[in-house]
């Protein structure tokens, strides 16, 4: 791109989330001005929606530098170092106070719906690298405006599309029917119209994953509660050492105290694992029950509610018009693909990684964020604060800062790679090390007094999103 034809041009970040917002931060530094456009109507909007879970990383792990210097004149005063915050919090005490400092600079209700290069399609070479991006804005009044922009960081995250309950990555049969007894969010159990939802019902919980624990401990401390309510937890792989995460290993405690409140729930009987279950259909018997069908034909005993927890994965959809290269499995960029492979990189090992592997031929995008993993799990926020650092300082031109990347993430303490539970049985056991999965699908119930029993003040966990 011609520099000088584009340098009085804003650097568009799309989504005024953790990571949009920390790019922001990080482009006034760099004396660059950004424009952030947020879909919701605040900013952190999609933190907002799962204001109820805690992080299990501390305010220490979640706020970003750049962020925290141009916080510093407004008054703001950084939280407690070590304590856990919700969502809520991270949005009330570090999000909306950003926002409010980066000013103008930060536009709600404003829904990206394409973005190409100006007067160019994404099959036009001529004169391409110096046009200027397009940037095409739908507002919440229904107003639509085209912004011209020097580089796009897309930071809109994962949230909105969430993966369905069908084990082959599309909606189990019956799935779409079955919406009004299915969510895809962790339940806000202290809301009185979702806990009655769950309350004295038996729920099928899917996933295997941070989201998959903090539903599991909260319907097990309702369970407490609530007679007769009942935990069904599905996994496509068989239990494992593996299978509640790092435990006291992990150098994020409060990760490994959520992977043990999840064991407790099923010691205590509150609920139930199914494993080498991959959901094929989702059926309503004679009182409108769901029947969950795998791929083996096993029919499961109906359930009143079914919580889906099965992953997020990136809306590319007004991304059509650039030359974007993705990996063709993750849909991360494909430098950075092999570097957070799941089915590589299962103990919690990222690579340092910048503006060099978020890169894609389209010169001046970027994805960062929880967005730039694909559909890869285990993003932490970190991660994103150090992406949006570098690629402000590629943007700057200060290569040499921006190749400088270090960045050092807690172990999980534990293996547990999401692609495995496909490996054919012939090559688990010992052969296939601390990952392996069980060489057949199983039914276990676990009953008795909790082995690992944790306070109910214990951090519950969460994600840390873009």
């Amino acid at each position: 791109m011609n520099a000088t034809a584009t340098e009085h041009l804003p650097v568009v970040v799309i989504g005024a989330g953790p990571v949009g917002l920390a790019a922001a931060a990080h482009l006034v530094d760099r004396g660059l001005e950004p424009l952030v456009l947020e879909a919701g109507a605040r900013a952190g909007a999609a933190v907002r929606e799962w204001a109820h879970v805690r992080l299990f990383s501390p305010w220490s792990e979640v706020t970003d530098p750049a962020a925290e210097k141009l916080l510093a004149p407004t008054g703001w005063v950084k939280p407690d170092p070590a304590a856990y915050p919700t969502g809520g919090d991270w949005a009330d005490r570090y999000l909306q106070p950003l926002a409010d400092a980066l000013g103008d600079r930060v536009r709600t209700g404003a829904r990206v719906t394409g973005v190409s290069r100006a007067g160019r399609d994404r099959i036009v070479d001529a004169d391409r690298d110096a046009q200027p991006f397009a940037v095409h804005v739908t507002y919440a009044d229904g107003r639509e405006e085209r912004i011209t922009a020097r580089a796009v960081v897309d930071a809109s995250g994962t949230w909105t599309l969430p993966s369905p309950a069908g084990a082959d990555g599309l909606p189990a049969l019956g799935e779409r029917a079955a919406a009004d007894r299915i969510s895809y969010r962790v339940p806000e159990l202290a809301d009185p119209a979702v806990r009655t939802r769950y309350a004295g019902r038996r729920t099928a919980v899917i996933g295997s994953g941070a989201s998959a624990f903090t539903a599991l401990a909260s319907l097990a401390a309702l369970a407490r509660e609530e007679e007769a309510t009942k935990a069904v937890w599905i996994l496509r792989r068989g239990l494992s050492g593996a299978t509640f995460g790092g435990g006291s290993a992990d150098q994020l405690p409060a990760r490994g105290a959520l992977g043990l409140a999840a064991k407790a729930a099923v010691d205590e009987g509150h609920a139930d694992a199914v494993t080498g279950f991959r959901t094929q259909a989702i059926e309503r018997d004679g009182d409108g029950r769901l029947v969950l069908v795998a791929e083996d034909g096993r029919r499961l005993d109906p359930v009143d509610e079914v919580v889906v927890l099965t992953g997020l994965r990136p809306d590319l959809s007004f991304l059509d018009e650039l030359r974007l290269g993705l990996d063709d499995r993750l849909q991360a960029p494909t430098a950075l693909a092999p570097l957070i492979d799941p089915n590589q990189h299962s103990c919690g090992t990222v690579y340092p990684h910048g503006h060099r592997e978020l890169a894609h031929p389209e010169q001046g995008v970027y994805l960062v964020g929880m967005k730039s993993y694909g559909r890869a799990p285990t993003f932490l926020a970190l991660t994103g604060y150090e992406q949006v650092r570098s690629v402000a300082a590629a943007l700057a031109g200060d290569l040499d800062s921006a190749d400088r990347v270090e960045l050092t993430l807690p172990e999980t303490g534990v293996c547990g790679g999401s692609g495995l539970y496909d490996t054919p049985a012939a090559q688990t056991g010992d052969a296939a090390g601390c990952c392996a999965p069980p060489a057949a699908p199983q039914l276990v119930q676990l009953g008795g007094p909790a082995a690992l029993p944790l306070a109910t003040d214990q951090p519950a966990g969460g994600c840390c999103g873009s």
